[in-house]
């Protein structure tokens, strides 16, 4: 018999608030909301918590310092505040959950991944590889080890940011690895219908091509928001459009009505048959994979700015049996 879930992606717009706490909170009410529709996982937008800095894409960095300083005073830390009250909202609800935040670390921020099982234990915390353009102003880089999928009460997770789906390599390794459902995260409201065009055709073609369900999520940004954002109409174009938010099949098949505008969720039944229906016909990491060939080399040691001589070897654990990174 095969395995059934129900999954929703959530198009969602911040809370622009002092405490940075308003979007946590809306993000919990959202999981409530879910769960009483039957879902058992859920995706939230990129870096949604506390937002996405939309002030990077259209503003000099010698003009950002001011919005730069105020995304740090209301960045996420991890473990923290955040995270328990997220926690706390997936046990409640026995609900996986992935959400974009914007971590710091010290004097760094990163725009980080997290899943929380239904447990409400958080099992993965990942790091974008290479912010894109403007937002390499914003975040540090992450590293590989970040590059690993998780098994969930959902199912065997992997998760990337925005354009790391652009990376081949990065998307091999989460393939290798045997994912089931793939969540995706963009930042909506931006560049415009061209992202959404792109956007679909990216994240059906990695639905196909690793044989797994592809959940993706984008933000949304209200047109008072983008004034606000902006602070000159000539500025608030470049803050439209660009949403996409959808689940697709194994193969390639939109589960359901996209959502492009405004606020809501996207619902689909997930039925895990169709991942063997897709690779009996063609298994990238398998059967149809030629090793001898060409393969990866993934270096799945955290980076670290110090060593020190009294540190024992770090070891490297397989995440499971499958891993063949």
């Amino acid at each position: 018999m095969n395995r059934m879930i129900r999954a929703a992606a959530a198009q969602i717009a911040p809370v622009f608030d002092e405490t940075g706490l308003g979007t946590a909170e809306k993000i919990c009410r959202t999981i409530a909301d879910a769960a009483r529709q039957g879902v058992q996982i859920i995706v939230f937008p990129e870096t949604i918590v506390p937002y996405y800095p939309y002030f990077s894409f259209i503003r000099p960095a010698f003009r950002m310092g001011a919005e730069h300083l105020a995304l740090y005073d209301r960045a996420v830390v991890v473990p923290g505040p955040v995270t328990e009250m997220v926690g706390a909202a997936a046990r409640a609800a026995g609900m996986v959950v992935v959400l974009g935040v914007n971590e710091r670390d010290c004097g760094t921020l990163y725009n980080t991944q997290l899943v929380f099982d239904a447990t409400g234990e958080l099992i993965l915390k990942r790091r974008k590889i290479t912010p894109t353009y403007h937002e390499r102003m914003v975040w540090g880089q992450g590293d590989g080890a970040g590059l690993k999928v998780v098994d969930s009460a959902a199912g065997r997770i992997g998760a990337l940011a925005c354009w790391e789906h652009y990376n081949p390599l990065a998307r091999y390794a989460l393939m290798t690895q045997h994912e089931e459902i793939h969540c995706a995260q963009f930042p909506g409201s931006l560049v415009g219908q061209v992202f959404a065009d792109q956007m679909e055709v990216t994240i059906r073609h990695h639905a196909l091509e690793s044989g797994c369900f592809v959940i993706n999520a984008t933000g949304w940004l209200s047109d008072g928001q983008i004034s606000d954002i902006a602070g000159d109409p000539a500025l608030e174009g470049p803050l439209r459009g660009g949403c996409f938010t959808a689940i697709v099949s194994p193969e390639g098949k939109l589960l359901a009505e996209p959502l492009c505008e405004g606020e809501g969720l996207v619902l689909a039944d997930l039925d895990f048959g169709l991942i063997t229906k897709r690779k009996r016909m063609m298994d990238s990491v398998g059967h149809y994979a030629r090793p001898e060939l060409l393969s990866l080399l993934h270096d799945r040691r955290p980076a670290r700015t110090v060593q020190y001589r009294d540190d024992p070897p770090e070891a490297v654990e397989p995440d499971s049996l499958h891993d063949r990174t």
